[in-house]
């Protein structure tokens, strides 16, 4: 699996950290930057690169999904998912990594690189990683909703 990653600043020990060990593992990792610290940096173009990345794969027929890092996640997140065909969940448990891809099929991870240590952000993007889609008709239909929405602007009943 090919794995896009973008951060900031805040989160550039943990991306060196999670390239290392996710190439360990298997994964075939993209590195959207920063090349540099610079603690006056902006997250959104290097999460926006990742997660149209992303999509571009998948569109492809490359099984790909994103990780996206911050101080917080949050606005990480937020970038991600203006980025269309990107569901970006924020995890900051296993829980909610591993829901993320069961019921939302997320394709992209946002974690805090200042709300876990590197061993607990490695444990919830490799469980993202790790977690296939459920493929139930409800989650199906839910996101599908999402989609339309995206598309048309039309809220589906």
């Amino acid at each position: 699996m090919r794995v896009h990653i973008g951060t900031d600043h805040a989160g550039m020990e943990l991306s060196s950290h999670l390239i290392n060990a996710l190439s360990a593992n298997g994964y075939e990792m993209v590195d959207h930057g920063p090349a540099a610290y610079d603690a006056e940096d902006d997250y959104p173009s290097f999460c926006i690169n990742a997660a149209s990345a992303v999509v571009a794969d998948q569109a492809a027929g490359i099984d790909a999904l994103g990780i996206v890092l911050g101080g917080s996640g949050n606005g990480e997140q937020i970038a991600a998912n203006k980025v269309k065909g990107v569901r970006a969940a924020l995890a900051w448990n296993l829980d909610t990594a591993k829901l993320a891809r069961e019921h939302n099929n997320a394709n992209v991870v946002a974690v805090g690189g200042r709300q876990h240590t590197v061993q607990e952000a490695t444990e919830l993007i490799e469980a993202f990683l790790a977690e296939p889609f459920s493929n139930a008709e409800r989650h199906e239909r839910r996101i599908g909703k999402i989609a339309t929405y995206e598309t048309t602007g039309e809220v589906a009943e």
